[in-house]
């Protein structure tokens, strides 16, 4: 017989995954997954998030990499600080964060006269998207990054640099293909988060269908059900990661059999 505490414990289950689960379901209840693709709004709205968030993605893995390599394998005075500074936009709620853009990047902002004399309007443009998503996705996938390249072992960078390769060979042909599976994971979650952020991005980039986003709210449930299946779709390419990468470092630790 179960004891009382499994029994609770079973309901505790069950009453989460209906407050976690109902939300998400009730979206395809309004509007069936057959209807996700006739929506107009919808494409213009998934075009706009695809094209956006690959540049975005573009970016904080072209900057981030190498920073996040940095941070992982080098101590300096502060160092603290700056990693506390680069995971701040993690804790911001999304409205604060577009205001902090749009008073660097707006109109009447600190860099609007550079960026009038460059003859450059970035507020309400896909170019404010794609601010938005790697101010607010990019502190995910450094975060991930920093510990996937912290996890490398030291001895393979340590040999590396004794045979005489320069630290650029160092970082692209040992550390990053060794925490490539870290890596891997950490862009899944941070283009994830991208592609779900709103906040920021209603604030900084406005809606304007075709270019940004719009309010339609019919429009906006379809948007919210292509998001889970999009979402939906990302949680299981990290599961398999993962599954993927543990089973890999098993194999490579496994003794190999003995010779007869």
């Amino acid at each position: 017989m179960r004891s009382l505490f499994h029994v609770v414990a079973a309901v505790m289950v069950a009453a989460t995954l209906a407050f976690l689960v109902l939300p998400v379901a009730a979206i395809f209840v309004r509007v069936p997954p057959g209807d996700l693709y006739t929506s107009q709004l919808a494409m213009d709205a998934l075009r706009v998030t695809a094209w956006t968030s690959l540049w975005a993605n573009l970016a904080f893995l072209l900057v981030g990499t190498p920073a996040a390599y940095l941070l992982a394998t080098t101590r300096f005075p502060g160092r603290a600080l700056v990693l506390t500074l680069c995971e701040l936009p993690l804790v911001l709620p999304p409205a604060v964060a577009g205001i902090g853009l749009l008073v660097v990047f707006g109109r009447t902002g600190i860099l609007s006269g550079q960026l009038e004399f460059l003859g450059l309007s970035i507020p309400f443009t896909q170019v404010a998207v794609i601010l938005a998503v790697a101010f607010v996705a990019g502190p995910f996938y450094l975060r991930g990054a920093i510990a996937a390249f912290a996890s490398v072992d030291r001895s393979c960078i340590e040999a590396a640099r004794t045979l005489g390769a320069r630290p650029g060979r160092v970082f692209a042909r040992v550390a990053v293909p060794m925490a490539v599976g870290g890596l891997g994971s950490a862009w899944a979650i941070a283009f994830a988060r991208g592609v779900g952020e709103f906040g920021a991005t209603i604030i900084f980039a406005g809606s304007l269908q075709g270019t940004t986003f719009q309010s339609d709210f019919d429009a906006a449930l379809a948007i919210g059900g292509l998001l889970v299946i999009f979402a939906a779709s990302v949680l299981l390419f990290v599961k398999l990661l993962a599954a993927w990468q543990a089973r890999s470092t098993s194999g490579s630790r496994s003794p190999a059999p003995a010779s007869a």
